[in-house]
């Protein structure tokens, strides 16, 4: 066919090697599907054409799961879509501890790995770190998000990245696999000190792609959320949606100061033009200043972390990627939710029809086209109180009703 001058050039930059063709598959990096339309009517043709980013038909097969305890009961289901990679992963862990359980999500961009290695060893490190010991779930599960970047970095990172891929991309040395979820069975054990290793990659500074981190720990009836990202955790309280975390945009003031500082800059909503997150783990190309804490780079893992105290009138709380909330808001979920409970009493199946319901009919639209998945966790009556008020390294409070908080649909 011929091809204008700007339609060759775009055609050279998707077929060459060039790092940069990593970031083009992923809604979260680089530029997303609806801004390429947007910005040529040719562009959204080829990168299907030439990048696969698209299937020609979604793939809708689920992988599903419930479990329960004598406190609560779950059921969580994740759906590749019209996505040609699935860079989903989870955690669900209903005993933790024989007081605590733990759920996640994690939504990756730019590759899978880094979702697989948070599913795979994020809960682990909460359990290891002293503070947890100590009572201190907030602060716990703050340095288990930092420890995750720590981890990855150097041979040990790299071969451990490694494992969970099945092919390393030969211009990044990225890796690339199917998804990964932990078994219950084997999700406890305790890693090792993660010693220094010798080797070719002992410099490896860490993986270029990263993930979001959505994560719920729960113990009697305290409930803490952890988050960095853009993935979200809502709670259902006598049917009033809460948002329990924000969705880390670059936009919003707090995070916007702190990428002008580390100096980088926000270009159509995007980090340094690219990322349109503002906290992830991995990325660690944004993480680069050594004059800087990690909580002070452009991108950092630090997690906000919101501490609250259950009541007998909460119903459930939803862990979720933003393929959910890109098509449904918090109480359009909630509504959905608690409708479908009155028909359906095994969790992952309303997990499942609420992937259905925001799978879109076709790629055209952008909305209903990414990975999804979703955690649907229902208390058990009644509460138990918690043994101290002081467990906690944050007070006890709700985010304010989605009304009045940011949907953050911007992709």
């Amino acid at each position: 066919m011929s091809l204008s001058f700007e339609q060759w050039k775009f055609r050279s930059l998707v077929l060459s090697p060039s790092p940069v063709l990593l970031f083009l598959d992923s809604p979260k990096v680089f530029v997303g599907r609806s801004e390429l339309f947007k910005r040529s009517s040719f562009i959204g043709p080829l990168l299907q054409l030439y990048m696969g980013v698209y299937l020609s038909t979604p793939k809708t097969e689920k992988f599903s799961e419930d479990g329960e305890n004598d406190r609560l009961r779950f059921g969580l289901s994740s759906m590749q879509g019209w996505r040609a990679t699935m860079e989903d992963a989870h955690t669900a862990n209903p005993d933790l501890d024989p007081s605590t359980s733990f759920f996640g999500v994690y939504d990756g961009h730019g590759g899978k790995v880094v979702s697989k290695f948070c599913a795979k060893y994020l809960h682990q490190q909460v359990l290891k770190s002293d503070a947890y010991a100590a009572g201190d779930i907030g602060t716990s599960v703050k340095k288990a998000f930092f420890r995750m970047d720590e981890m990855m970095r150097g041979q040990r990172g790299w071969r451990e990245l490694a494992v969970l891929g099945d092919k390393i991309n030969k211009f990044t040395g990225m890796i690339e696999g199917l998804i990964w979820s932990p078994r219950s069975s084997d999700s406890n054990e305790q890693v090792d000190d993660w010693a220094f290793e010798e080797g070719p990659h002992s410099d490896f500074s860490g993986p270029t792609s990263g993930s979001t981190a959505c994560v719920a720990i729960i113990r009697n009836n305290q409930l803490v959320v952890a988050n960095a990202g853009d993935s979200r955790c809502v709670i259902s309280r006598k049917g009033q949606a809460y948002n329990l975390s924000r969705d880390h945009k670059p936009d919003l003031e707090v995070e916007k100061e702190r990428i002008l500082k580390a100096g980088g800059f926000i270009h159509a909503g995007r980090v340094n033009g690219s990322l349109n997150l503002a906290r992830a783990i991995g990325d660690m190309e944004f993480k680069q200043n050594k004059f800087l804490p990690a909580e002070k780079q452009i991108v950092t893992a630090n997690p906000d972390i919101n501490a609250v105290e259950l009541w007998d009138d909460d119903d459930f709380i939803v862990l979720a990627c933003d393929g959910i909330w890109d098509c449904m808001s918090s109480q359009q979920l909630v509504d959905f939710v608690r409708e479908q409970l009155t028909l359906e009493s095994k969790l992952s199946v309303v997990c499942e029809r609420v992937l259905d319901r925001c799978l879109a009919p076709s790629t055209a639209g952008g909305e209903g086209c990414d990975n999804m998945t979703m955690i649907l966790v229902q208390f058990k009556k009644p509460i138990l109180p918690t043994a101290s008020a002081n467990d906690q390294s944050s007070p006890s409070k709700l985010v304010d009703p989605e009304s009045e908080i940011g949907e953050g649909k911007s992709k």
